[in-house]
């Protein structure tokens, strides 16, 4: 049984520096690897190209690194929560690749699996499909997408084992799932590691010849974006 397990975040991420293409898992605020995210910043690696589906709020998940200015491209299908986002953006300093959300969750499935390229019928006829080969399937036009090159995928798992093996708890599988060896080095950082063989593999949701490096967190804060309360009555 290979061990992927390391004692540290910081062991975890080593290898990671300026320039490189970094996924990251999470939806919102909801199962982001806020362990790793906040080593980045540490790390004050910069000019990263990072492929997420939003980019946090302004003082927490990826909103952390774009205060320090690390990132110089943002790969996202949605950027409403975060002002910082939103300024750079249209100031130019930041690169912003926005890309429709079924499309994002599918090219990082492709990389996962090893497929290059894929046909999909969602934004023909947009900007989305400007410079992209089109070809028409039963009457249908479809815009060809590749999968994602990255040089690591960083993924948040509910619990796992130090064979790599990642359980998700509810929504927070979201990008995580896809994200999860679709990159040449995947990390994982979970709430409970345990050992090789504990796990009920019917339980299993991303098996762990798809994960190179697994850590236990220390801590997650596991904010809410909008919080959202009845009345009392």
């Amino acid at each position: 049984m290979i061990k992927r397990k390391v004692n540290s975040v910081q062991e975890a991420l080593q290898g990671i520096t300026d320039n490189m293409t970094i996924m990251l898992g999470g939806f919102g605020l909801c199962g982001i690897p806020e362990n790793s995210i906040a080593e980045l910043v540490k790390m004050n690696v910069a000019n990263l190209t990072c492929i997420s589906n939003n980019a946090g709020v302004d003082d927490f998940g990826l909103g952390l690194l774009l205060q320090k200015k690390q990132i110089k491209k943002m790969i996202s299908s949605y950027v409403g929560e975060n002002a910082e986002f939103e300024r750079q953006m249209l100031s130019g300093e930041l690169e912003v690749e926005l890309t429709p959300q079924g499309t994002l969750a599918e090219k990082c499935r492709a990389a996962q699996h090893g497929i290059p390229a894929f046909f999909t019928p969602a934004g023909y006829g947009t900007e989305v499909a400007e410079g992209k080969e089109t070809r028409e399937f039963n009457g249908k036009m479809y815009v060809m997408e590749e999968a994602y090159k990255a040089d690591f995928a960083i993924v948040k798992a509910w619990k796992g084992d130090e064979a790599g093996n990642l359980i998700f708890k509810g929504t927070a599988r979201n990008f995580n799932s896809c994200m999860a060896g679709a990159a040449k080095i995947t990390i994982a950082e979970v709430e409970e590691l345990v050992p090789a063989g504990t796990l009920d593999p019917n339980q299993i949701h991303i098996p762990g010849i798809m994960v190179n490096r697994i850590f236990k967190g220390e801590k997650f804060e596991k904010r809410i974006e909008q919080r959202t309360v009845r009345q009392k009555a």
